[in-house]
């Protein structure tokens, strides 16, 4: 597994998309979330572990108003990415600014919201990466509520599991399962060297089809490394 001394590394000097081509050619092809989730603003990064939340809808106040939201938060783990599921729930701002500073606080890389903030303003000035569907004023209080944390969930269309490698710009978000990270992230960094070398050739002139046919030939194959075995997925589900 990638030490958590490795993620601003990761931060730098990679990005989603060269993450997803890799999934793609480890057969691992539904590892990005759904468009619609969205950084507060273009700049924001972040990589981390999966810390998992699930919510859903409710319709009274409860008797401990966040208090599954509040234990989950404080159990967030330096170099973890709060990773939440509103189960489709649009009906609040659950995520906000408090709970972006308590998360600070407790050392997380950013939150993912498959769901609504508030206090995006103040989020933004606080710097603090965050992703969300969109933005309400309502508080969550009586209206969603979390009732697991650390388990696994489907957050914008993707399986997430606790310890899941989280990457996430203003492409999208891709979660790499924890069992092939190794191998992504190596076979991530020598494609981003390629795309380098290719970005040159093609500002210096160089027809794009003749430089494309050359990084076909050089461009390593599936075999040349390990593998987990004809479907990648076969260790993870």
């Amino acid at each position: 597994m990638i030490d958590q001394s490795k993620f601003p590394l990761l931060r730098e000097k990679l990005y989603s998309a060269v993450i997803c081509d890799i999934l793609d050619e480890l057969g691992v092809r539904n590892g990005a979330m759904y468009h619609h989730i969205r950084p507060l603003t273009p700049d924001m990064v972040t990589v981390g572990r999966a810390f998992t939340m699930l919510a859903t809808d409710v319709y009274e106040i409860p008797e401990e108003p966040y208090k599954l939201e509040l234990e989950a938060v404080d159990s967030v783990k330096s170099g973890e990415v709060i990773v939440a599921t509103t189960n489709g729930s649009v009906s609040s701002g659950f995520w906000g600014e408090l709970l972006s500073t308590a998360a600070v606080g407790r050392g997380a890389c950013g939150a993912i919201i498959d769901g609504l903030t508030r206090d995006s303003k103040r989020i933004i000035k606080m710097g603090f990466p965050v992703f969300v569907r969109g933005m309400s004023p309502y508080d969550s209080k009586g209206r969603t509520d979390v009732i697991a944390y650390q388990v696994p969930i489907v957050c914008g269309g993707v399986l997430v599991r606790p310890g899941d490698l989280v990457f996430a710009d203003y492409d999208g978000i891709v979660v790499v399962p924890k069992e092939i990270e190794d191998e992504v992230i190596d076979r991530a960094m020598q494609k981003v060297s390629g795309e380098n070398k290719v970005r040159e050739e093609l500002l210096a002139g160089v027809s794009a089809r003749e430089v494309f046919a050359s990084k076909r030939q050089i461009q390593p194959t599936l075999a040349s490394y390990p593998t987990l075995g004809d479907n990648p997925l076969q260790k993870i589900l």
